[in-house]
């Protein structure tokens, strides 16, 4: 999935697999389709997730 604020001409964006082996969520840069990716257990993912919907993690 695509980052929401993506701009649709290949931007500052990431994506996600929603689905993945064995409860591991891979993060890529949208521009780098083919470049490396990060791991995350889905448990640490769903966590940043919510802490960023919530407003609880720093912007600068």
């Amino acid at each position: 999935m695509k980052s929401s604020y993506s701009d649709g001409n290949g931007g500052t964006c990431v994506e996600w697999a929603p689905t993945f082996a064995s409860g591991i969520v891979p993060v890529r840069d949208s521009k780098a389709p083919h470049g490396p990716f990060l791991a995350f257990p889905a448990s640490s993912w769903s966590t940043f997730v919510n802490g960023v919907q919530n407003g609880e993690l720093p912007t600068a």
